[in-house]
Order: C-alpha cells, then structure tokens, then sequence
C-alpha cells in the first residue's frame, strides 16, 4: 500500500540504520539481522488469526451471531487497518523498540511516553500470558482427545509454564532465529487456513446456507438490544487485531527499519484481514449443531465445528495446526515484550532498569528482560489456580491497554501538525483524515472494551476491562509521581560525541 508523500518525507535520505538511530539518540546493540520480511512476519504472527479468532471464536457466537462476526470482521479491520496505516507513518519517522512510548515521548512530551509506554508494557504482558494461556487450554483440549487427559486449572497451569519455558529457551538465542520462525509461521498460519476450510468444504455433507453465514443474528448475552448486542461483537475483531506494533519493537533489530517496519504494521493487518475472514466464514458454514457449538463440552466451539464436522480423527488433527499457530504466535508475542522491556529499561522507566536492559554478549538478545516478560506472565496467571474469572480480570490489561497506546502517538502526530517531520513512509494529504478516523474508532472500541458484555452482571460475569484501565493509569501516576519524571528520560540527540559519530556514519 501506498500514498503520496508529504513534502517532509525522506527527512533522512542516505541514512544508515545505525546513523539514524544514533540521530534519534541511541547506541546500535541489538543485532540488526532480521529482513523486511521477517518484520511484516512477527506483527502477522502476533496478530495470528488462528489464535485470537478461534479462541473468540465461541463469544462471536453468542454476541451476535454469524452476522456480526462476519460483516463485522470487514469493518473493522477496515478501521484498524487505517489505524495502522497512522501508525506506521510515525513508526518510519521513529523507528525504535521503544515505539508507542518513544514516539509520544517526542511528540507530546515524557509524561506522555510515560503513560504510553505502560499502556504497552502491561498491554503486551497481559497478552503474552493470554495467549500462552489460551494455546494451554487447546492444548488440554488435544489432550483429552488422545489421551483422555482431564485438563484441571492445576494441569493447565502446568502447561502453561511449560509453553513459557519452550518460548523463553527460543527466544534467547537470538533474533535470527525469532525471524526464521516467525517467517515459517506466516505460511504455516495460511496454510493451516486452506486446509481447515479446505476440510470444512469438503468433507461434511451438511453446510449452512450462505444466508444463515451472512445474515443470521443470535443473542444469547441477556441484552435486548440488537444494537448493543451487535456492538459487542465487534469486540471478537477488535481483539484479534492486535499486537502489530512487534514490527515498531523489532526495528532496531530490522534493515532498512524506517520502511520495513511501517510497511510491516500495514502488510500484517491486511493479509490477516484476508485471511481471518475466510476462516470466519469457513468455520461458520460447517457449523452442523448451533447451540451444542456454543455448549461445547470441549470447552471451544471451534474444536467442536471439527468434531461434528470431520470426526474425532480429523478434528485432532486440525486442532494440532491451531495448537502449532498459537505457539508462533505467542513465541512473536515474547520477543515483541521483551523488546519493549529492553527499552523502556534504557530509558529508566523501570525498577532496576539496569538489569533489564543487558544483553547477551554473544546473541545481543536481552536476556533478563525475556525472563522478566516470562516471569510477569506466569505470576499473571496464578489466578486461574482459583478462579477464572480472577484470571480474566487480571488479563484484561492486555485488551485495554494495548489499542489506547496505539493511538496516543497518532493522536499527537495530528496535535503536531506541520512540526512533525515524516520518515520515507509517509501517508502525505491522507494523513490527517486517516489519522482522526482512527482516534476516534480508538475511543469508540475503548468504551466498548468497558461495557458490560453479559446481563444480569455479576462476579463472575462483570466486565473487569474498566477496573484495569483504573488500574493502569493510577499505577503510571504513582510511579511517575515517585520515580518517574526523576529517572525517566528519552535521549535528545545533539551532544558532541553523537554528533562525530553522526557525523562518521554519513561520510
């Protein structure tokens, strides 16, 4: 995807990676070996269709039904997709792992990169312990398919760490091989879509209708309202479509990184919009028993479309593809954390920001700040130990704080106006339409993100979204009040040692 460019673009013709990076006031560390391609792949992995949509699969379901998921899905990924295309145009003006927070910090000031970065921070950890969650509950599910395991929240805890400590072991040696696999889950997550609805297709004598598929509305929430219960919905695609900001975190880690990365953001939401819709649409004509779908005793009515549609044999089988996507996905989600950790340690945000911030001397990975994402995740879920719902306030950090941040540099790109110099990619005429039309689905979603999803509320079914973005924003205000605006600081280029070296860089 393309635009015309501003006037301002290409504010740093000729500029090595490294240069522009000292221009933004780094030091090189990390090892810049990961391609173009390998940057598009860990925001596609992150975003993996074949994780959040079939996870949510059973909450489309129930919260609209076919017709919302469907149609929904297209609009709004069409409005992420503009919310991207913003994104990525101050990412090629910014490109560091700080990202979000980096870019607000220069844009609005530091208490503006403050807040932001832990929006993204807890946003990013929330979504790694989700995720890995996520893919320990399918697991079970396989499980007690093969083997008639009984997945109890102990022994799903214990697969859970597992997972945490297989993405941990990959992740540390070193960036090269994050790419490889990032690379390989990009066709192993669209080839795992052919040959599911491939499956689907053709296997099951019975399909829905295409009428059922693209116009049948349930409600199954305890909302009378059509149009509240439709919003909802869109919460399925909302959730699903995040995490490409891990293109903005691994630039500093990517050639050529002021293009890579933005067109990495783009190139992620699109293929996944694609591809997430044929999935969509092709696990909701194989639906043979509506109702035991939703009442699955798998626990996951996509598991259950496999069972009723394809038998047990088949259905384990393409669970193992979801299982293996899921991986990939929370593996990119690891390194994108991590890599947020590093940053927001070199610039003296967190506790003990020294440890956080080294990095190996042999991968030039940041080992500590892997073990701290994994460690952070794990103690997130303890909860499930005894109560999911626990566990799902807990997390709900992750769906909160993450689509605030990614809207708070865009937002301050647009206060700049023409202070804000672009980077080679740049949206030109269409960026302040495309950047006001994503602020304001970012504050549409937030609030729906907050709304209570099932009536009567209760414990256990009270929306906990609102109670974490409390949380989020007293906790940046007591660390900011206490160590923050003391310790935290965003380097400005310009001392005479930065500028030799510029200076060496461009000659």
């Amino acid at each position: 995807m393309s635009f015309p460019k501003s006037p301002h673009a290409a504010e740093s013709p000729g500029l090595s990676d490294e240069a522009m990076l000292r221009r933004l006031g780094y030091q090189p560390e990390l090892s810049r070996r990961m391609g173009p391609f390998g940057n598009f792949a860990i925001s596609f992995s992150v975003i993996s269709i074949l994780s959040g949509g079939m996870t949510l699969y059973g909450f489309g379901l129930m919260t609209g039904g076919p017709a919302v998921m469907l149609w929904g899905w297209f609009g709004v990924g069409l409005m992420v997709l503009l919310l991207g295309c913003a994104l990525a145009e101050v990412t090629s003006a910014y490109p560091t792992s700080g990202a979000l927070y980096f870019m607000a910090s220069k844009l609005g000031g530091p208490r503006w990169g403050y807040y932001t970065g832990w929006f993204n921070l807890l946003g990013l950890l929330g979504g790694e312990a989700g995720g890995c969650y996520g893919t320990a509950l399918f697991t079970g599910a396989w499980l007690n398919l093969q083997w008639g395991f009984t997945p109890t929240p102990a022994k799903t805890l214990g697969i859970f760490a597992v997972i945490l400590l297989l993405l941990a072991t990959l992740n540390l040696f070193g960036v090269r091989l994050v790419s490889i696999l990032n690379s390989i889950s990009v066709w192993w997550h669209l080839a795992g879509v052919a040959v599911i609805v491939g499956a689907l297709i053709i296997v099951p004598s019975h399909h829905q209708s295409a009428s059922f598929v693209f116009g049948h509305f349930a409600n199954t929430t305890g909302w009378s309202s059509p149009l509240y219960v439709g919003a909802l919905g869109l919460l399925l695609a909302q959730y699903t479509f995040s995490g490409y900001d891990a293109s903005a975190h691994l630039s500093e880690e990517t050639t050529k990184a002021q293009v890579s990365a933005a067109k990495g953001i783009v190139h992620s939401i699109v293929w996944s919009w694609v591809a997430g819709f044929v999935l969509l649409a092709g696990l909701t004509f194989a639906i043979q028993n509506y109702a035991g779908t939703i009442g699955s005793a798998t626990g996951v009515p996509a598991a259950q479309i496999f069972l009723d549609a394809l038998g047990e044999g088949g259905a384990k089988a393409l669970l193992l593809i979801v299982i293996i996507a899921q991986l990939f996905c929370a593996n990119a989600g690891l390194a994108s954390a991590s890599r947020m950790v590093f940053a927001f340690s070199r610039d003296g945000a967190l506790p003990f920001s020294p440890t956080w911030r080294r990095l190996s001397a042999r991968t030039r990975t940041p080992v500590n700040a892997v073990w701290l994402s994994v460690g952070v995740a794990f103690v997130l879920a303890l909860p499930s130990l005894y109560s999911l719902t626990a566990y799902f306030a807990v997390t709900a950090i992750n769906v909160i704080g993450i689509t605030p941040a990614y809207a708070i540099p865009v937002y301050l790109r647009l206060r700049a106006g023409d202070n804000f110099v672009p980077g080679p990619w740049s949206l030109g005429r269409w960026s302040k339409p495309i950047g006001w039309t994503a602020v304001a689905w970012v504050v549409f979603v937030t609030v729906l993100f907050c709304l209570p999803q099932v009536s009567p509320v209760t414990v256990n079914s009270f929306n906990y979204a609102s109670v974490a973005l409390v949380a989020v924003l007293l906790l940046a205000t007591a660390l900011w009040l206490t160590r923050g605006r003391r310790s935290y600081n965003i380097p400005v280029y310009g001392s005479a040692t930065e500028r030799a070296e510029f200076a060496q860089d461009v000659v």
